[in-house]
């Protein structure tokens, strides 16, 4: 079983790149969002559990999240693997995540980062909608907007838009998001499976990015995979000059190392500028 994992802050376009990329390969897409909801609305012995967690506002425990997981990829339609979107999240729950794929003879084959500039990341979630039925489906008012305003093109179900989705709430919850999802670009980048995309692009330049990550893999650390594609970067923490840029005037965050392959070479960005 080969799982790729999409890492990236909210905004980015996990959702939408996970549902394409999932046709593509013919795999399902899981998102921990909507495994949540599945349960919740099927009363199953999980899902009110996890919505005894939500109703109160607290985190669902990782424990019960790897729990969903292993039962999604457990089915029939996942045998040859699954593209995970919204899992992990932290460094933590990414040691789970392989752990259980252990048990389930499977392994992370790719961890695929879409980068994106914070100021974008603030105006793409300022005018997201989502679909009512499914969150596969999302709209934005200019970048990607209903063909009828307030109906979903694909089932005409109602589109939702947050209620937290104003910009002085996302920039404060991007301070708190970022720093956990830099240590799980780290974690990926040690194993030596992490690849990363630009994802300022328009979607099908992304998808085709993100084909070609999974067409050419990183070389993981145990070996399983093929060899590093040729010509990919490698930033390393040590090869910056006093400014935090590369030689070659690339900007880099600090402490992260990241992958870049294919026409898109990136770093990760811990400030919101390159």
């Amino acid at each position: 079983m080969r799982v790729y994992v999409l890492v990236g802050a909210p905004g980015a376009g996990k959702g939408t790149q996970a549902a394409l990329l999932g046709k593509r390969l013919g795999v399902p897409h899981v998102a921990s969002g909507d495994l949540f909801r599945d349960n919740i609305k099927r009363e199953t012995a999980l899902g009110k559990k996890v919505k005894s967690y939500i109703d109160r506002g607290a985190l669902v425990p990782d424990d019960m999240t790897v729990h969903l997981i292993s039962d999604r990829l457990s089915q029939k339609d996942a045998t040859e693997g699954a593209i995970l979107d919204g899992f992990p999240r932290t460094r933590p729950q990414a040691q789970a995540l392989d752990k259980m794929l252990d048990r389930l003879d499977g392994r992370v084959a790719g961890a695929l980062y879409i980068d994106v500039d914070r100021e974008e990341l603030i105006r793409r979630l300022s005018g997201r909608w989502l679909c009512s039925v499914s969150s596969d489906h999302v709209y934005h008012d200019t970048a990607r907007p209903p063909k009828k305003p307030g109906k979903c093109d694909v089932d005409g179900a109602a589109l939702d838009q947050r209620d937290d989705d104003k910009p002085e709430t996302i920039r404060a919850r991007l301070e708190l998001q970022l720093p956990p999802m830099y240590e799980v670009l780290d974690y990926y980048t040690d194993r030596g499976v992490l690849s990363a995309v630009r994802g300022d692009q328009h979607i099908a330049e992304v998808t085709e990015e993100l084909m070609h990550a999974i067409a050419q893999p990183a070389h993981a650390s145990d070996g399983r995979t093929p060899a590093e594609t040729p010509g990919a970067e490698r930033f390393a923490r040590s090869g910056r000059t006093s400014d935090g840029c590369h030689p070659g005037g690339r900007r880099e965050a600090t402490g992260s190392r990241v992958a870049g392959r294919g026409p898109a070479k990136v770093g990760v960005r811990r400030g919101g500028r390159r």
